[in-house]
């Protein structure tokens, strides 16, 4: 028989192989992942690539790649996992919604760039998002804000959707948020099956987003053209 923890066996990587599994809504995250600080993160790091490089036969004396392992460290780091660390969290400030403003607010188009954790490669994509306010307000910028930290890490597209919707839920203080993620995984896109022209979209309804009215309102607001050029 195999182990299983938290509903996964232990040799679940045989058996998930390419299909993308989520576990839960949560960063699978060790107890231990801030043990250590970021520079010592990005020195392991650096080694790290400096093994896989050469492993692949890589001359790494070369001008053009004697700087990539640390290149590939603070990038990791500093910004495509960025996200990781609870620290770099934008702080969601909200307002009173002092003027009454009684309809969905819609932030549509918010870029994505995200890594797929099953093969470390791009999400590329756009996020929309709305709530409706029960008293609370927030700026629009901290929506972007909020799609882009939980973007910064390895990802599952599904998790992503959810933890954007549940992080602003929290900040506002309501169940009426809904967030849509349309992106492209380059993981499909660039190697397997090699399929250019697909994409992954991804809903999370809360609240009241789950009437099939209030939904059908929303997603005709992120079809509308805002083209203003």
């Amino acid at each position: 028989m195999f182990e299983v923890k938290n509903g996964m066996s232990k040799n679940n990587s045989q058996e998930i192989g390419d299909n993308h599994v989520g576990t839960s809504a949560k960063t699978p995250l060790r107890d231990d992942a801030f043990a250590i600080n970021d520079e010592e993160k990005r020195v392991r790091i650096e080694k790290s690539v400096r093994e896989i490089l050469t492993t692949l036969g890589m001359d790494l004396t070369d001008d053009s790649l004697q700087g990539t392992p640390k290149r590939v460290a603070k990038a990791f780091v500093n910004e495509i996992f960025s996200g990781l660390n609870p620290a770099n969290k934008p702080k969601l400030s909200t307002f009173d919604n002092n003027y009454k403003y009684g309809e969905m607010l819609v932030e549509k188009n918010i870029t994505v760039y995200s890594t797929c954790e099953h093969h470390l490669l791009p999400i590329v994509g756009r996020a929309h998002v709305a709530y409706i306010s029960k008293g609370q307000v927030i700026g629009l910028s901290k929506m972007n804000r909020i799609v882009d930290y939980f973007a910064k890490r390895p990802q599952v597209q599904e998790r992503l959707t959810m933890q954007v919707v549940q992080a602003l839920q929290e900040a506002l203080g309501t169940q009426d948020v809904a967030c849509v993620i349309d992106a492209k995984h380059l993981c499909v896109n660039s190697r397997g099956v090699r399929d250019i022209e697909s994409s992954t979209v991804t809903s999370e309804f809360g609240g009241k987003f789950k009437d099939k009215d209030i939904r059908r309102e929303f997603l005709d607001y992120i079809k509308m053209d805002t083209d203003f050029e």
